[in-house]
């Protein structure tokens, strides 16, 4: 399917194709005491609690051209949050043609939701290991619709509204629809790779892996932060405070840990 930027596709009746985008984000702390672990996480609740993840999710709902019909939140206890949103497909007449390219979202200056078309959820996961030291906070952002401008148009915005150190990203259409001339589309838009949603110079900050398959249109991503700084991965103080060894065994624990997560499998700590 080639379209120029200037082409719409004319469809007999409703979109019936399901665009699904999810978004799955950690930072990663070394927290070497009980107190600093606490710390973290009341620090990371109240970063991304469920009024704050609502805002980002609404945000992300005008970036698809959605309405939002209905909105579900919860903090829990002891730690987390997780927000719910139905939507509905907003008047396209405004939008422009780049949102429609194969090219990043928009950043507007400006949890789960409910739609009647679609829905959006963010759920919230901080945990901690029992021994090693090492925090991490999970977030994951489900971005589910019926709509003609594609969930990843969000992702741009989504990126910069959280410190990510690891991304996992899948985006899949389902199903089919069919224009006037009763031709099925098992897809409306092209796309070559989730990375050409995702501007230059975040690229640039990541080390990244695809996995397509591009004839069940299911595309996959997922990124790593290339350069390591271990002033960001300690909570309330700097390696200027360590001694040597204990900034390479420190750096030696996060890393491993990104890379467990980065390649989705344990493996041996040497």
């Amino acid at each position: 399917m080639q379209l120029t930027s200037e082409q719409r596709i004319t469809l007999h009746g409703f979109n019936n194709l399901t665009k699904s985008l999810s978004f799955n984000m950690y930072d990663i702390c070394f927290t070497k005491t009980k107190e600093e672990r606490e710390s973290y996480i009341a620090y990371i609740d109240q970063q991304y609690n469920a009024d704050r993840l609502t805002s980002i999710l609404k945000t992300v709902a005008e970036i698809i051209g959605a309405h939002v019909l209905n909105v579900a939140q919860q903090d829990y206890e002891p730690q987390g949050a997780s927000v719910t949103m139905l939507v509905s497909e907003g008047p396209l007449e405004q939008a422009t043609h780049e949102s429609f390219e194969e090219s990043p979202g928009p950043v507007p200056n400006g949890v789960a939701m409910h739609l009647n078309t679609s829905h959006i959820t963010v759920h919230t996961y901080p945990e901690y290991h029992p021994d090693e030291g090492i925090s991490t906070f999970r977030a994951d952002i489900d971005v589910s619709t019926c709509g003609e401008i594609s969930p990843l148009k969000a992702l741009n915005y989504l990126i910069r509204s959280f410190d990510t150190d690891i991304m996992i990203i899948d985006y899949r259409v389902r199903g089919f629809t069919r224009d006037i001339y009763g031709h099925k589309l098992f897809i409306d838009h092209e796309i070559s790779s989730i990375q050409s949603y995702i501007p230059e110079e975040i690229q640039d900050l990541y080390q990244m892996i695809d996995v397509n398959v591009y004839q069940e249109n299911i595309f996959h991503t997922k990124c790593k932060l290339r350069e390591f700084d271990l002033n960001n991965y300690l909570f309330g103080y700097t390696k200027d405070t360590l001694s040597k060894d204990e900034q390479q065994e420190i750096e030696k624990s996060v890393k491993w840990e990104m890379d467990e997560i980065f390649y989705g499998k344990n493996m041996v700590f040497a």
